[in-house]
C-alpha cells in the first residue's frame, strides 16, 4: 500500500493533505524520513506523525453516483428561497455525499456524487483536463462567424477567454448544439454565448470524462464502480 493512502485512510483525510504532511517531513517510518511515494506493509512497519503513533483504521467505503439532475434544483444542502435542493431527491443512504462540481438552478443532466475526496479533486481541477459535453439550446441561431469565434479564437470574458467545441446537433437547426469544454467556470457556457448576444435556454449535461448519461430519467440515479485508470 502507499503511504499516503494509508495515511489518509487512517487520519480520514485526502491524499493531498497526506502528502503534504510527508513533505513537510512530519512522518516517520520505523524511525526515518519517508519518501514521496514510498510503499509500506502496514501490519510490518512503525508510523509515527507528529510523534503520534499512527494505527490502522477500517478503510472508508466509498460511493459513487451518477444522478440525472432536473431543471430547477440547486446543488447546495440548504434550500435557497423557494428553490428546492437536489438532497431532496436523493435517497437517505446517498445523502452524505457531495456534488463534484455543480450544475446551475437552470441546468439539467449528468451530475456525479461521491463521498471520495481524490476522486473529486481529479474530475474537477483543471490540471487533469476532464472533457464535459452538454446538449445547449440558444434563442435563435447561432451564425458561422460567431461559431467560428467560439470555436476558434474564444470569446473574452472577465474571468478569461472561453473556447468551446462545438458541433450542430442536427443539420438544419443552428439552434441546438453539442458543446465539448474542458474548464468549468461558473456559467460558462452561458456566459460565453451572452457575450454574443445570445441566450441559452436549455443546458444539458450528457458526459463528464469517461462517464456518461445515457437512457438515466430524470431525477433518477445509478450507483456506479470506479477504478483508477477512469480518473
Amino acid at each position: 500500500m502507499r503511504l499516503n493512502k494509508f495515511i489518509a485512510q487512517s487520519m480520514s483525510i485526502g491524499r493531498r493533505q497526506a502528502d503534504k504532511l510527508i513533505e513537510q517531513k512530519r512522518v516517520l517510518v520505523d524511525g526515518k524520513i519517508p519518501q514521496l511515494g514510498a510503499q509500506l506493509q502496514p501490519e510490518e512497519h512503525h508510523i509515527i506523525i507528529d510523534g503520534q503513533e499512527l494505527k490502522s483504521q477500517p478503510a472508508v467505503v466509498f460511493t459513487y453516483i451518477i444522478f440525472n439532475k432536473p431543471i430547477g434544483y440547486v446543488c447546495s444542502r440548504r434550500q435557497q428561497a423557494t428553490t428546492p435542493t437536489i438532497y431532496s431527491l436523493l435517497p437517505k443512504k446517498y445523502q452524505h455525499l457531495k456534488p463534484v462540481g455543480r450544475l446551475d438552478k437552470d441546468s439539467s443532466g449528468l451530475l456525479l456524487l461521491t463521498n471520495d475526496g481524490d476522486f473529486a479533486h481529479r474530475m474537477t481541477h483543471p490540471s487533469f483536463g476532464k472533457i464535459k459535453q452538454y446538449n445547449v439550446q440558444l434563442d435563435k441561431p447561432l451564425t458561422h462567424s460567431h461559431q467560428q469565434i467560439i470555436d476558434e479564437q474564444g470569446v473574452q470574458l472577465p474571468d478569461g477567454r472561453s473556447k468551446l467545441r462545438l458541433t450542430l446537433l442536427l443539420k438544419n437547426d443552428a439552434t441546438k448544439w453539442l458543446v465539448t469544454m474542458q474548464e468549468g467556470r461558473n456559467r460558462q457556457i452561458r456566459r460565453t454565448f451572452a457575450a454574443l448576444g445570445y441566450t441559452v435556454i436549455k443546458l444539458h449535461r450528457v458526459s463528464f470524462g469517461v462517464y456518461q448519461l445515457k437512457m438515466l430519467s430524470p431525477g433518477k440515479l445509478e450507483e456506479i464502480k470506479v477504478s483508477p485508470k477512469d480518473m
